[in-house]
């Protein structure tokens, strides 16, 4: 077996209780073992990368134990993919965390950031529906201390309904669990897979039950509407790098969903033919118009930034609605570039607030506004889909894919009119904080109806350097995809492929060889 398989989540699984126990009173020393971790995981994502990059499927079996009686993990070109995501999004974050002095306003950021890192990894790499769920609980109780990391009773509220909803959520995944399994009698994957396609008639009622009880609750983690309503909040009022970390975590959902709905419940499975498509289109039309209305009407940026999130969700759960090769090539390209992108606003945001306050209607001048607005200017472009970069060529890629479906012209009018709507909402956001906090520079006279609008800012961060290193970093990757579409996109077909052809992946982890 390829042991390297296992690394992903074994390396931060025994990096953060040794942070914890051994280093919890240095935090120079958290800081150089969390960087090192993070950069030994970007290195093993690449070595998985370049294995799956031919297309073999492999399985690692803990404790020897052949599916599906044992625990698998199962590489492929997506789950590969999507740990190097994950694993370069984290460089990102936990850099500017460190640059900024983030990681320093409360307690344990780098363990829950650690463990954070592992319940995504183990998420992607899963063969089995009951550990997806122990990888999303891992998740839910890392990003619940991160969210609250600095403290403060409003923060501390939003993580309560962020808990208390995501919990709904995981309940309901241990009811469709617990459906699938009394009428299949598994939960691996791709023993599910083959027992659906074998069921009689009469059980197909408590599998559909089951199959969209499983959907509902992908729908949670990725912010669908309506089931979105925890993310608004949450994110904007999480610290803004750890906001940008869980840029990848709604991904997660949209991987569960491709991976489940490709898999196990795909389309040529006739009980639960249309399932999921049918129900996910229409919820991710009206997501991505309310996560664009939500954008023009806000009043804080990191608010701005939470709706952005879920109006890329929306363009990403569209194509994924459709369920074809195309979409799904198209849909892979957006993620990539939607996690990047997001995770990048979210800093930009946190450089705006330390400097300015954050809202977007706020006359606090700010320092180095010229860098900060160029910064923001790329990232707008990047979020709202506009020429050149790698945004506008992934809803371009979107609708072409959109073309034969049947609703193709609803298709093209939301995201074209959303585009335009995220367009004037970030055109305008950007003009009242930059050129208006400018003009404030030379009014000396305090404005009364802004008095209690005033922040109090935190001293500017020790390592200025580290911090924008770190946004030129996520720069620089949307430059990178921009610049190398067509191979990326050659590269996502492969995945597409390799995920409509399923018998590959059921033979691969039933015989526990390579396929």
């Amino acid at each position: 077996m390829n042991h390297w398989i296992i690394a992903p989540i074994v390396l931060p699984a025994l990096l953060a209780p040794f942070i914890i126990m051994v280093l919890r009173y240095h935090l120079d020393l958290q800081r150089i073992f969390s960087v090192a971790g993070t950069v030994g995981l970007v290195g093993i994502a690449l070595t998985l990368t370049a294995q799956a990059a031919g297309g073999e499927i492999q399985v690692y079996e803990l404790g020897n134990w052949p599916a599906p009686f044992g625990i698998v993990l199962v590489l492929d070109r997506l789950s590969a993919l999507m740990v190097l995501l994950t694993s370069l999004l984290a460089l990102a974050v936990v850099l500017y965390a460190m640059g900024s002095g983030w990681d320093k306003r409360g307690r344990h950021f780098h363990p829950l950031f650690q463990f954070q890192l592992m319940g995504v990894c183990g998420a992607f790499l899963t063969g089995d529906a009951f550990n997806l769920f122990v990888f999303f609980e891992v998740l839910l109780i890392a990003s619940y201390g991160l969210m609250i990391h600095g403290g403060g009773p409003v923060r501390f509220k939003a993580g309560v309904q962020y808990v208390t909803y995501n919990l709904l959520g995981s309940t309901l995944f241990l009811f469709a669990l617990g459906t699938l399994y009394s009428v299949t009698g598994t939960l691996n994957m791709a023993d599910l897979a083959l027992r659906v396609a074998d069921l009689p008639t009469e059980d197909t009622a408590l599998l559909r039950v089951g199959a969209v009880l499983l959907l509902l609750v992908f729908c949670i983690k990725a912010a669908v509407l309506p089931l979105h309503f925890w993310l608004p909040a949450s994110y904007s009022l999480a610290p803004m790098p750890v906001a940008a970390l869980f840029a990848i975590m709604t991904k997660v959902g949209a991987y569960s969903i491709l991976r489940m709905y490709t898999l196990a419940f795909g389309p040529e499975v006739t009980i639960t033919q249309g399932l999921a498509g049918d129900w996910l289109l229409p919820a991710a039309l009206v997501t991505l118009a309310i996560g664009a209305v939500g954008i023009l009407g806000t009043q804080h940026i990191a608010r701005m930034v939470a709706f952005a999130a879920i109006a890329s969700m929306g363009t990403l759960l569209i194509a994924v609605s459709l369920f074809t090769p195309q979409a799904t090539a198209a849909a892979l390209y957006y993620a990539v570039h939607s996690t990047l992108a997001t995770g990048l606003m979210f800093l930009i945001a946190d450089l705006v607030i330390e400097r300015q306050g954050g809202r977007i209607d706020g006359m606090t001048p700010m320092p180095q506004s010229g860098l900060i607005a160029a910064l923001y200017f790329i990232g707008a472009i990047a979020l709202a889909g506009m020429p050149p970069l790698s945004g506008f060529v992934g809803k371009l890629l979107v609708m072409d894919a959109a073309r034969d479906a049947g609703d193709f012209t609803a298709i093209w009018a939301v995201i074209l009119v959303s585009s335009f709507i995220t367009i004037v909402g970030l055109a305008r956001a950007g003009s009242l904080i930059f050129w208006q906090s400018h003009d404030a520079r030379h009014n000396t006279e305090p404005d009364p109806e802004n008095e209690d609008k005033v922040i109090h800012l935190p001293p500017p961060e020790p390592m200025p350097g580290l911090t924008f290193s770190a946004v030129f970093g996520l720069v620089a990757g949307l430059i990178g995809l921009t610049l190398f579409a067509g191979p990326l996109m050659e590269y996502t077909s492969s995945m597409a492929e390799q995920l409509y052809t399923p018998q590959h992946y059921i033979d691969a982890v039933l015989k526990g060889g390579e396929q």
